[in-house]
């Protein structure tokens, strides 16, 4: 089995609007190529990888992605393959943000490429990955954002709505999310679509899966109607329908095959129960 080491890193208050936080993960594999799954949730993750390189499978081939990438909100579970040492530095960003923040025209892209200035701090921060100085290598992309690469504003109508909806965990109605902000449906509307690609239905529902998700991985005995009940689902149908939309599989057979992730390694159950996205394939 491979080894997976998962850390996260709190972003300085600046950047507390803007970026949920910064991760790192190593993972060990064996010369073979082997899949990793990216599980839908409610962030949008620019990633920088290091060491045997990143695929994807399209059309039945492998397809090298460059560094970096981003991971944008996703609909189904996406798999993509490494082999050998795969090292990422990642910048998990919320979806209202993430487009500003590096300047760029929002999309519903799940996996996109993009050209951007940040792609001159590959270089540096392989040279601290392979150093095996993991906070520099964070310190670097933290002061790329404060030292005037910051292209959005840290306050507004759209943060009011995003923390309105983070604390609620996608519970909230539109009208109500809109009342935070202190602005009409219609004008959120309107401002979320432009700055994620999405409307603010479509990031609660994510919202609400991560949620579910993370439950039944930390309790896969969990009840599912006591669950739908407190994340605001109509029923536990409303939930089980919602939860194989975005997971391509149902909540209780998630939560039999967490039941039996138990038996795994420490290192992989830690990782699992943050939020970040990319799980090795057992």
């Amino acid at each position: 089995m491979q080894s997976v080491y998962h850390q996260e890193f709190e972003p300085p208050l600046q950047l507390q609007d803007i970026i949920k936080c910064f991760w790192y993960d190593r993972v060990d594999f064996n010369e073979f190529p082997h899949g990793l799954e990216v599980v839908p949730d409610g962030y949008a993750e620019i990633i920088f990888h290091f060491g045997s390189g990143c695929s994807i499978l399209r059309n039945g081939n492998l397809q090298p992605l460059p560094s970096p990438f981003m991971i944008g909100l996703l609909n189904h579970p996406v798999r993509f393959y490494s082999q050998n040492k795969l090292e990422i530095i990642a910048v998990r960003c919320y979806p209202w943000t993430v487009f500003g923040l590096l300047g760029l025209a929002s999309c519903k892209e799940g996996i996109q490429k993009f050209e951007h200035p940040i792609v001159q701090l590959q270089p540096v921060l392989n040279n601290y990955i392979n150093a095996g100085r993991i906070e520099d290598a964070i310190a670097q992309i933290q002061n790329y954002f404060l030292n005037g690469h910051l292209q959005i504003p840290v306050n507004g109508m759209l943060f009011k709505a995003g923390a309105a909806m983070s604390k609620t965990n996608g519970i909230l109605p539109v009208s109500q999310v809109a009342d935070a902000a202190h602005v009409t449906v219609r004008t959120l509307e309107r401002n979320f679509k432009q700055s994620s690609g999405y409307s603010v239905k479509d990031v609660s529902g994510l919202m609400r899966f991560e949620q579910v998700r993370n439950r039944l991985l930390l309790k896969p005995e969990s009840n599912l109607a006591a669950l739908a009940h407190e994340l605001g689902y109509t029923d536990q149908s409303h939930l089980s329908r919602e939860f194989k939309r975005y997971s391509g599989t149902t909540p209780a057979a998630f939560a039999r095959k967490a039941k039996g992730s138990k038996q795994m390694s420490d290192d992989f159950i830690t990782f699992t129960h943050t939020d970040a996205k990319i799980k090795p394939e057992s």
